[in-house]
């Protein structure tokens, strides 16, 4: 398993956690936890650090995304695993840098940690999700791009 994915699935597992607790343990304790158990020795523990601390400080924007991209699924009763699959794609996407993290890399292993943990529809849910956003983000870059271009 490559060293990224590993700490993908780490993180999701951290995630997962503190969400069924409500948020009301120490995330970073998780996270450190099950580096420890899951991927010691890891090449880049640095990456794990900075998506965790990501999500956490963008938590509400990632779930606001969520609440827009899809509006017949509200937050709570997406399932707990795919709920935390969609946060780590939507911060690789929304904010990671697309040179470490290009964004169809973030949405396909988020369709893989999906495929591997969430349900049977898990996979195509998180696609969809993702795919509608990045479409957005794609077109909001453009528009932006043509009003610059008009200005000048």
């Amino acid at each position: 398993m490559a060293t990224r994915h590993l700490i993908r699935t780490v993180i999701l597992q951290s995630l997962y956690e503190w969400d069924f607790y409500n948020r009301k343990r120490d995330i970073t304790e998780i996270l450190e936890r099950n580096m420890q158990e899951f991927a010691p020795g890891v090449d880049e523990p640095e990456f794990a650090w900075k998506i965790l601390q990501g999500v956490a400080a963008h938590l509400k924007d990632i779930d606001d995304t969520i609440r827009r991209a899809a509006p017949e699924w509200p937050l709570d009763k997406i399932a707990i695993i795919d709920r935390n699959i969609l946060r780590i794609g939507l911060y690789e996407l929304m904010y990671a840098d697309p040179e470490e993290v290009p964004p169809k890399v973030a949405i396909n292993e988020s369709i893989e940690l999906a495929k591997n943990y969430g349900g049977p529809n898990a996979a195509r849910f998180v696609n969809g999700v993702l795919g509608t956003i990045y479409r957005d983000m794609a077109a909001r870059r453009a528009e932006a791009k043509q009003q610059e271009a008009a200005k000048q």
